[in-house]
């Protein structure tokens, strides 16, 4: 049988996605303690936390180098992204006010990439991750590849103009419930990026942070003194045409709260439009069985706008559509035009947990971050 193009496309997209499933170690996760300052929204606050960056040697005048979100007043530590290694100011690492950039000194123990390995030779790899100027293909990371390359950097700044995610739809059961201190149940349906996919604690490498669905969990629990308990539905390789055939599963878990998380899979070839509709259904298809559900709607992150397999324009339209659905009692989360600004500031390599769609543990607290903001707490 022969694929049509958009079939062969969608088709690796959802390959690559499932890959990251497999790849999942099956060892005992390790405890984690939650330090709420890392989930404080970093747009609402003059510190940030846990920043992740790459360095890379791009030419042999210029010290390796890597931008920051913010330019900062005062460093307070640079980690690896174990945190296991601290790094010495002015030894390991300096910050180039005129560039605003974080550079590395000759010497330096922080771990350094060059542009050749963020790159591999075409069919050396499980994917086809060709590269948008036709050259090399990205590097994919199954596991810890990018996470043992990154750093972390906690900083203060002063507080500059940052546009908040967009704020669509209300949650008022779900607050009263909260308020109450009563018992919440959730249930998470989604691809990749929600069972986990690169983040330490999916890895069972230090410093284990879970990934962003039980962040989120920890934190209302903790915030709201009522118990939190979480279904997570979420497999790799999957889009919105899949979950409607899993949403009966969701509305068998009895959920208050449901937060669907798609788009990254769909964006290899599904228009706004049939996006949008195939949500709609999974909410119908939910509130026929549990009326008084709720919902979260996740517009994601973006994938590597270097990989020449996604839509990079359907990202913002899958946003607009998902804000379009939202009324009392269904909320957006709006990750897309933080990762948006964040593509202004940044690289790719410095936010990635894979090389191409999924986020890295900074990546996760964001995506927490913003989850827990529609909340409206």
């Amino acid at each position: 049988m022969t694929c049509s193009p958009l079939a062969a496309v969608l088709a690796a997209a959802a390959a690559l996605l499932a890959a990251c499933a497999v790849a999942q170690p099956a060892a005992k996760p390790v405890a984690w303690k939650l330090d709420e300052r890392l989930l404080t929204p970093f747009w609402r606050t003059s510190a940030m936390r846990g920043e992740s960056v790459l360095f890379v040697r791009e030419g042999a005048s210029e010290p390796p180098s890597a931008p920051l979100i913010f330019a900062p007043t005062r460093i307070l530590s640079v980690v690896s992204n174990s945190g296991l290694v601290t790094y010495e100011a002015g030894r390991d690492y300096l910050w180039d006010a005129a560039r605003g950039r974080l550079t590395l000194p000759e010497g330096s123990r922080v771990p350094c990439a060059s542009p050749a390995q963020l790159r591999r030779k075409p069919g050396t790899q499980m994917f086809n991750l060709t590269h948008r100027d036709g050259g090399d293909e990205i590097l994919f990371g199954a596991s810890t590849e990018y996470l043992d390359m990154q750093v972390t950097v906690t900083y203060d700044h002063r507080r500059s103009a940052w546009p908040a995610p967009r704020l669509a739809g209300s949650l008022p059961k779900t607050q009263e419930r909260l308020k109450q201190r009563r018992p919440l149940a959730v249930a998470v349906l989604g691809d990749s990026i929600s069972t986990g996919c690169n983040c330490s604690g999916w890895a069972n490498v230090p410093p284990h942070q879970p990934p962003w669905q039980e962040l989120v969990r920890l934190a209302l629990e903790r915030r709201c003194r009522a118990a939190v308990t979480l279904a997570n539905f979420a497999v790799g390789g999957t889009d919105t045409t899949w979950g409607l055939g899993e949403i009966g599963k969701v509305a068998d878990a009895q959920p208050d709260l449901v937060i669907l998380a798609f788009g990254m899979n769909d964006a290899a070839g599904r228009e706004a439009p049939d996006f949008a509709a195939n949500i709609r259904r999974m909410v119908e298809s939910v509130r026929a069985r549990r009326p008084e559900a709720e919902f979260i709607l996740v517009a994601p992150m973006l994938g590597n706008p270097d990989w020449t397999a996604l839509r990079h324009d359907r990202f913002p339209q899958y946003c607009d559509a998902l804000a379009s659905l939202c009324a009392p009692g269904i909320a957006l989360a709006d990750v897309t035009s933080v990762w948006a600004e964040f593509h202004k500031r940044k690289r790719d390599f410095d936010l990635t947990g894979n090389g191409v769609n999924h986020p890295n543990d900074f990546g996760h607290r964001v995506y927490a971050q913003v989850v827990l903001g529609s909340f409206g707490r």
